[in-house]
Formats: structure tokens, C-alpha cells, sequence
């Protein structure tokens, strides 16, 4: 049998998906899942959370890879969300709760297979309330329909952002 074709792009010194300017599109001129995923992290890059949403369909299948339990006093961007507006608000949160001139992100790798991307990479915050710094390996699942993200899906070092929020 044989196994789907994976389009997979890495990213090397020179070679950050993140920094790459302008977007091509697939044929027919409709944007491919990939030029959405990239015009995601352009915008992740940039910080506007109403522009980063904007890439999201009215209606989302979103899951953050937490253990169950009520975080809204120590991370509050860590809840349940189903609309745009939510993806807003969650990106607006991690904006107010973390140092800006101290977080970053590295990606790796992108995997996309069809309407379905897969973001590898980590992530460099500050958390603004104790000053502590942390570094979480993430895996971003994402699907894309019609160039809106319909799917977002994250796995990422749980551990590591509590202990820096955590008094």
C-alpha cells in the first residue's frame, strides 16, 4: 500500500518560514493549506490577534493538549473555543501574559498533507506576572478548508508554562 505523499519543508539558517515575505498561490490562483500555514506564522510573527484570526473559519475545532482542570487564574488563554472571535481573544491573552520582547518562536518543520499541516518547532517565553522564562516543544495540527483554518490543534510542554506561571 502505499503511504500519502507528505509535502515537508524544514527550515535551516536563512530558511525561517516565519520570515518569508509574499505568498504564492496554488492553481487556479486559491490559496493552498501551506500559503495559509505560512501567512499563519507570518502573522503569529507579527502579533495582531484580530489579523491572526482573521485566517480562522466562524467555527473552529480547537483543543489545547492540557491535562483537564480550570487554569483561568493562572493561564486564562488556556479554555475551550469554538469561534473566531474566541481565537481572538485566546491570542490577545498570550499577548497580555507574556513578555513581547521576550518571546519567540523556532519552527522546524511544516507537514502538509492535503488540507491538513502539521507545525513542529518551540517556543521562548517570559510569563509577565513572574519574570520566568520557559521553552516548550510544540506540534501544531492545523486543517485548512478553503483557505480559513477550520482546525487547530496544539501539543506542547504543559509542564514547563505552568511552572513559569505558577507563584
Amino acid at each position: 500500500m502505499d503511504s500519502p505523499h507528505v509535502d515537508a519543508q524544514r527550515s535551516g539558517a536563512g530558511d525561517d518560514p516565519v520570515r518569508h515575505s509574499g505568498l504564492t498561490t496554488g492553481s487556479g490562483g486559491t490559496k493552498t493549506t501551506r500559503d495559509t500555514v505560512s501567512e499563519l506564522l507570518q502573522r503569529f510573527a507579527a502579533g495582531d490577534p484580530g489579523k491572526i484570526s482573521d485566517l480562522y473559519a466562524e467555527q473552529v475545532a480547537w483543543k489545547l493538549d492540557w491535562p483537564p482542570g480550570d487554569y483561568s487564574q493562572t493561564v486564562p488563554w488556556i479554555c475551550d473555543r469554538s469561534t473566531r472571535a474566541g481565537v481572538a481573544d485566546h491570542f490577545r491573552l498570550i499577548a497580555e501574559h507574556h513578555v513581547a520582547d521576550r518571546s519567540s518562536a523556532t519552527v522546524s518543520a511544516i507537514l502538509v498533507d492535503g488540507d491538513d499541516a502539521v507545525v513542529l518547532g518551540e517556543l521562548h517565553n517570559t510569563a509577565r506576572r513572574t519574570g520566568r522564562s520557559y521553552i516548550s516543544a510544540f506540534a501544531l495540527h492545523l486543517t485548512v478548508e478553503e483557505g480559513l483554518i477550520t482546525r487547530h490543534h496544539i501539543y506542547e510542554d504543559s509542564l514547563a508554562v505552568m511552572q513559569a506561571f505558577s507563584a
